[in-house]
């Protein structure tokens, strides 16, 4: 039998990062081949993955990736079973190089992002590499959903909640200048407005109509319950639909750093400052923790 150095376990530990009795173990097993034992720690690590994989994970973390010329971003969520894990660095570098992974990706789920070759490594599947953390660290590990946000004469623009379970992209179109520093800062106050605001639409006409059916409906049943005339209901109902847009759509909000001004008001005087009127185009807010399986779906 080979000799199983301290050196052979260092290399096959850098190799996979497995831990150091795994791969003194798997040596071993291998007669000190290093291929063959990384072989037999990706088949443990498969087992323990596919044990592990019907374990709930509803911690992780957000990650958003921006392209170096900030017209595209990719929006992340992974998780994992603790938030414990969600702190390690060794989970984060894994957030950040799957993120990474899937900006250069043209993958349209986290189903068919798992089949492609990892950009690091092509002899490696990203599930691969997504069972070789979870034999690591012990947990199940999932990429939940992602999203993609572009822009063409514009920028995309994040916002990061400390401690990474809340984020926001954000894209913003403009005729003057993109690279303007305040179009830039607009687009991080905006997204961090998204963050704290929470809202579900941009303008008023992407207000689903049975959405604003059921506010109406709400609105003129509790004007009757408060004992309001039938003659003023409508004119109730305006001015509740009016409070509503405020709460659901971004550019009705008030700014949350000066709420003297509406967000349509400051993104008319940026447009001044850069030169050009500005448009949110779109925005993604992810909430770690706010997908799940239908299992549990189906038993709240």
């Amino acid at each position: 039998m080979a000799e199983v150095t301290a050196q052979l376990v260092k290399q096959l530990r850098e190799r996979t990062g497995a831990g150091m009795m795994d791969c003194r173990n798997a040596l071993v097993e291998a007669n000190g081949n290093l291929d063959d034992a990384e072989v037999v720690l990706r088949k443990r690590g498969a087992a323990a993955a596919a044990k592990k994989a019907t374990r709930s994970a509803k911690q992780g973390l957000i990650i958003v990736e921006i392209a170096k010329d900030a017209k595209s971003a990719v929006i992340v969520e992974i998780n994992c079973e603790s938030d414990f894990v969600a702190r390690t660095d060794d989970f984060q570098s894994f957030a950040v190089a799957i993120a990474q992974h899937i900006a250069s990706s043209s993958a349209a789920t986290p189903a068919a992002l798992y089949t492609e070759a990892l950009l690091s490594d092509p002899a490696v599947t990203v599930e691969d590499f997504v069972k070789s953390k979870i034999a690591k660290l012990g947990e199940n590990i999932v990429v939940a959903r992602f999203e993609r946000v572009k822009v063409d004469n514009g920028v995309v623009a994040s916002y990061i909640h400390p401690g990474s379970q809340l984020a926001v992209a954000i894209a913003l179109t403009t005729a003057g200048e993109p690279t303007h520093e305040e179009f830039s800062a607009l687009g991080r106050d905006l997204a961090m407005q998204v963050a704290a605001a929470d809202p579900r639409y941009i303008r008023r006409d992407q207000v689903e109509e049975a959405h604003l059916a059921k506010e109406a409906e709400i609105a003129r049943d509790r004007a009757r319950n408060e004992g309001k005339p039938e003659k003023i209901l409508d004119k109730i109902v305006e001015g509740r639909l009016t409070k509503f847009y405020e709460e659901v759509c971004l550019i009705e909000q008030p700014f949350i750093k000066d709420n003297s001004l509406t967000v349509t008001e400051l993104v008319k005087q940026k447009g001044g400052v850069v030169g050009g009127a500005i448009e949110v185009a779109h925005f993604v807010r992810f909430k770690v923790g706010e997908t799940q399986g239908p299992e549990e779906a189906a038993a709240e």
